[in-house]
């Protein structure tokens, strides 16, 4: 083997794992076992077409979310419900209003659907939107990053659980868990009351960062997460094809993800862009498969490196110029943060979680024994002997791999909201 070979092969040891979207091989739950809901979020209106569409899927997912784009029809939701039911599948309602679906509807909903009802998926993107400043943001100004942070955690847990939130219209407060996704910002999402939040893999960002971030905060927050797969393309076929498609259910399944879900609607809302001819059922057919042939053991904390970032640093991990809460650009630690990561990725790839410290426990008792700090000298972040974070060709490699391991900024906004467009860009 000749010394340029060897060259090539070491290079690609060390890049490729920031690149793959495979993480741990299948070890030893089952599609069919209880705690893990594969299927599809219908956001649009029609009555008729959602029904043949869990016709088809139903044989190969077990939950759909019967999502609303405004005209919070009730004679829909409960025809939809009752048909997802007839179906033995589970179901969740989308809402961004108090009022939909009401609490006469929910008390109704309690007798007739039992536990197949999960929940509420209340509001969506609200970390995004505030690190994007678009769509009525929580926080439009902050002196720092605690007064940031804590402004958005009160706004958002306002909506969630204060006197005019969906929670006040539920038979029993706490009877059904609330749900959103997200691209951003996770950890905040947690503190402001939701129960679950969907990591969304749409456009080119990174799904390994975002599972690190999102994973890591249901860890400490002793939530649920999963993965809402959204567009990668604002104009059809907007979903990824089916090959891809495929690899992103495989890899939220290999991470732990609780939820696999697939969102499915045009801009106009109005109807399906699943086809047949970019191969989306077969690919959920043969995701529905690998799991049944392939039950898998998810790692728990004490398996996996914590990455704690600084307190209130709600960097937005898209790019060397994205910002921190929507309200300032990189500081003066950002390139040490980058390079942590990327560095980190290298090394323990999926097995890495990104958090943050919390007052209320310390990271050891979550369950991590692999514990490194952004600021610590005595943890070895830069393993290996490769070049220190401080070096300025460092900063500028380590910038490199993150910009192209995550994409450019991006605005992944596709929910239904007719009084806002969705996908800014993409």
């Amino acid at each position: 083997m000749n010394f340029k070979l060897v060259t090539i092969m070491l290079i690609l040891a060390v890049v490729l794992p920031l690149f793959l979207n495979f993480g741990l091989p299948a070890q030893a739950v089952s599609a069919s076992a209880p705690g893990l809901y594969v299927g599809v979020d219908i956001a649009y209106e029609s009555v008729s077409a959602s029904e043949q569409l869990i016709d088809k899927v139903s044989a190969y997912t077990n939950i759909v979310v019967l999502g609303c784009t405004g005209f919070y029809n009730t004679t829909r939701l409960t025809v939809l419900s009752d048909y997802v039911y007839s179906k033995g599948m589970s179901f969740m309602i989308y809402s961004d209003t108090r009022k939909y679906p009401g609490s006469q509807w929910l008390a109704n909903a309690d007798v007739k659907y039992g536990d197949k009802l999960l929940g509420i998926y209340w509001f969506d993107e609200e970390g995004g939107k505030q690190l994007d400043q678009q769509n009525y943001p929580a926080v439009t100004s902050a002196q720092n990053y605690s007064d940031a942070a804590s402004k958005f955690v009160k706004v958002i847990n306002n909506w969630v659980d204060g006197r005019y939130s969906i929670r006040q219209t539920f038979p029993n407060s706490s009877q059904y868990q609330l749900f959103t996704s997200d691209y951003a910002l996770y950890w905040y999402d947690y503190q402001a009351g939701y129960d679950t939040v969907f990591a969304e893999f749409g456009a080119n960002y990174s799904r390994q960062i975002n599972v690190a971030l999102c994973r890591g905060a249901a860890t400490a927050m002793g939530g649920d997460w999963g993965v809402m797969i959204t567009w990668t393309y604002r104009q059809p076929p907007y979903l990824e094809s089916g090959p891809e498609l495929y690899n992103d259910m495989i890899y939220a399944y290999q991470n732990g993800a609780k939820y696999i879900l697939i969102f499915d609607s045009n801009e106009g809302y109005s109807q399906s862009i699943l086809t047949d001819e970019q191969g989306h059922f077969d690919a959920m057919k043969q995701f529905w498969q690998y799991v049944q042939d392939n039950p898998r053991t998810i790692t728990s904390a004490s398996d996996r490196t914590a990455y704690v970032l600084p307190q209130y640093y709600a960097y937005g991990f898209r790019g060397p110029n994205d910002s921190i809460w929507g309200l300032w650009g990189p500081d003066s630690i950002t390139g040490q943060i980058c390079s942590n990561v990327s560095n980190l990725l290298q090394t323990y790839g999926n097995n890495l979680d990104i958090i943050y410290p919390d007052a209320n426990q310390t990271i050891e008792s979550i369950g991590y024994k692999n514990v490194l700090y952004t600021s610590d000298p005595q943890q070895d972040i830069n393993p290996g002997g490769k070049p220190e974070p401080n070096s300025v060709y460092f900063f500028v490699v380590a910038v490199a791999v993150i910009a192209i391991a995550t994409g450019a900024i991006v605005t992944v906004k596709f929910r239904r909201n007719q009084a806002e467009k969705p996908l800014e860009k993409i």
